[in-house]
């Protein structure tokens, strides 16, 4: 007997809908990685990226206010806007992390892509289908993330080599439990009956953009900890 058709079918819709969020995750990522590798064809094109602050830094800041807008308006929006938008985010991604290319070499950023592939499998796994309520563990590594963040910014400045590597390694373990907990989190946001409407498709744009940063941001930490430098 076919096993869906013996699962309740609140079951059944959760299932699509977490493939839906991975999907869309997947998706995600495959953008950046397209805008990124086109950018690394043309070294001369990050290069030019690099040597202007003007459109560098408004790239940053395009990226961060395009994140928080759609997080706070997705459920305002038309699911094809939120596609959209997602989408534009990930390109906008990729284009910037294009400069890893001139620091690491792109053996070590493919081996390292593969290693926050696992870690990040294995971590949304147990997100997903462990019973241990990890809210309390959400709740401590945002914090914790905030911390990074603050510390981030003050190296900016101090460019202390003892502080980098700590914020490295910490990221690492921060990201790693955000992942199990943001997979758990996301399992939320379903709701049973919305199969096939466009709430079902911003939902899951929502949790594919969540975990698509907990990837993003691990991949980079694991790049600063184990990447091997261009000589």
């Amino acid at each position: 007997m076919n096993e869906t058709a013996v699962l309740p079918r609140a079951e059944i819709g959760l299932r699509h809908f977490m493939h839906m969020v991975f999907g869309w995750m997947s998706l995600g990522l495959l953008v950046t990685g397209a805008c990124g590798a086109y950018m690394a064809s043309d070294p001369k094109m990050i290069v030019n990226l690099i040597r202007n602050p003007v459109l560098f830094y408004g790239l940053m800041l395009g990226e961060l206010g395009l994140v928080m807008f759609l997080s706070a308006a997705m459920a305002r929006m038309e699911a094809s806007t939120a596609k959209f938008a997602f989408l534009f985010y990930a390109a906008l991604t990729g284009v910037s992390l294009s400069t890893v290319y001139l620091v690491y070499t792109s053996q070590s950023i493919a081996s390292t892509f593969f290693l926050t592939a696992g870690v990040f499998g294995i971590m949304a796994a147990y997100g997903y289908m462990t019973k241990t309520d990890l809210t309390a563990i959400g709740n401590l590594l945002f914090m914790a993330l905030i911390g990074l963040v603050l510390a981030t910014l003050v190296n900016i400045w101090l460019h202390s080599a003892a502080i980098q590597w700590a914020t490295t390694y910490i990221g690492i373990l921060i990201f790693t439990g955000l992942t199990a907990y943001d997979a758990q989190k996301i399992k939320a946001l379903y709701r049973p009956g919305s199969d096939g409407t466009d709430d079902e498709t911003k939902g899951a744009i929502l949790g594919a953009l969540a975990l698509y940063l907990d990837f993003i941001n691990l991949f980079l930490s694991l790049l600063r900890a184990t990447g091997k430098r261009r000589e």
